[in-house]
């Protein structure tokens, strides 16, 4: 019998001239590295002054971010903020759950204030999945049937659509876009199931399907393949620079914030690459934009929280008011053991430090940098609520600087004690502090290097 040749040993490997996939044009990130409403639509609105593009990836409406330029003030919920720049395209990716009405009426509004080129700029992922009437009525439904355990949430139908589009029973931009006889039988089976769910729930189906095909046409030209434009612009040999803005924050992250009492979607840099159809290694730069003290909407343990006359003023003064809901929020002391476990999970490159100008007229400030339970230093940010809530916050105390920052425009021109202070934040994370604000306008972003 002839014997058989065995290669398998050999080094032989069959030579290639294919090189690596490198992406040429790297994403830069913002996130958010709290509970939210850290200002990250200024830091964007200043990337996005140089940006080609500028993406939103998850969330709904039920994110608000303000954008201040020269005497307009901008209020977005669902479109980019980079969309500010009339030369960049605002991109919708496929993890954002849109409200298709809230979308045309935002961009209305801020047309009258003289966004006029939106219609040229939005870009929507046919991917996307649509937040309907309904799904707000049952947010607002399982909000009340929680009673006491309630989570705060929007109302605005995000949690349910996210759990429609897991229980894959949601509908998609594109099937909008595609025959009105298959989507009136899609949304007619959503509706049943869910007035079979919930017996108070009533449905106008007609009216539904009648709704939202009266937005078909005009949404139509807005719609992408938005896989294929992003990797297109990654791959691009002309230089493209492309920004991601979060939504929402690390601590509402669904998996790692304080379940329950967070979001729906991924706030956390993973949910980049899965709420825009991008691949890992065409992320770049990740900023954190931390608010220099902290706040949150809604319920969940918060354990810088002063329920005195300093969340008062910080309240106050900071303006802590939702730009969605209205809701005043919760305010306390910089939590730096927050930080640095939002840091572990999205590697900030540099952090943005906003709203300084609030914590001028405090005589003392206070920075929360360990966290202690039963007598015991922890060594992380707790996965337990219950833990949370019982944790003693270490301290460090810091002299205020009793001085006015909103006038401040360059680094050296901040008072001392403000300088002590941030530089006391950037040894304690390690993490540079890359700007900082000192009020709403985009002049008042300070850089502290290029």
């Amino acid at each position: 019998m002839a014997a058989v040749n065995d290669h398998s040993n050999h080094n032989d490997a069959i030579p290639s001239k294919i090189r690596k996939n490198e992406v040429p044009n790297k994403v830069t990130v913002v996130l958010g590295a709290q509970w939210g409403d850290e200002g990250k639509g200024k830091v964007v609105d200043l990337l996005a002054t140089d940006a080609d593009i500028v993406c939103r990836v998850q969330g709904g409406n039920n994110a608000g971010h303000t954008v201040v330029v020269g005497d307009k003030m901008f209020d977005f919920h669902l479109l980019p903020s980079g969309i500010v720049n009339k030369n960049c395209k605002a991109v919708i990716g496929n993890g954002v759950v849109v409200n298709i009405p809230e979308l045309f009426g935002e961009a209305k509004k801020n047309e009258a204030k003289g966004l006029t080129w939106w219609r040229d700029n939005l870009i929507v992922s046919d991917r996307a999945h649509i937040v309907f009437r309904f799904h707000q009525e049952i947010d607002g439904l399982l909000e009340t049937m929680k009673g006491k355990q309630k989570l705060g949430t929007t109302k605005k139908g995000i949690g349910p659509t996210y759990s429609c589009k897991a229980g894959r029973m949601s509908i998609r931009i594109s099937e909008l876009m595609g025959s009105e006889k298959i989507f009136k039988e899609r949304l007619s089976a959503l509706a049943n199931m869910y007035m079979l769910q919930f017996e108070n729930l009533q449905i106008d189906i007609d009216a539904e399907v009648k709704n939202y095909i009266g937005f078909r046409e005009d949404l139509r030209p807005l719609v992408k393949d938005v896989v294929h434009y992003m990797n297109g612009a990654i791959h691009s040999s002309d230089s493209k620079n492309i920004l991601i803005e979060g939504a929402n924050a690390t601590m509402l992250d669904i998996d790692f914030g304080t379940y329950p009492f967070v979001t729906s979607s991924n706030c956390t840099i993973g949910g980049v690459c899965t709420g825009l159809g991008i691949p890992p290694n065409s992320i770049g730069d990740v900023v954190g934009v931390v608010k220099a003290y902290t706040s949150r909407v809604g319920s969940g343990p918060f354990p810088t929280e002063q329920e005195n006359v300093i969340g008062e003023t910080l309240q106050r003064v900071g303006h802590e008011y939702g730009v969605t809901t209205g809701r005043p929020r919760r305010c306390g002391w910089l939590d730096l053991m927050i930080v640095k476990y939002s840091h572990m999970l999205n590697n900030y490159a540099w952090i943005a430090i906003t709203k300084l100008d609030i914590l001028d007229d405090f005589e003392e400030i206070k920075v929360g940098v360990a966290y202690k339970h039963n007598g015991q230093s922890l060594p992380a940010f707790p996965a337990s609520l219950e833990v949370l809530e019982e944790v003693e916050v270490e301290y460090i105390t810091l002299p205020g600087w009793k001085a006015p920052t909103s006038v401040c425009r360059e680094y050296h021109e901040l008072p001392q004690n403000a300088k002590n202070y941030l530089k006391k934040i950037q040894d304690i994370l390690q993490i540079p502090v890359k700007w900082v604000g000192v009020g709403q306008a985009r002049s008042a972003m300070i850089q502290l290097f290029r």
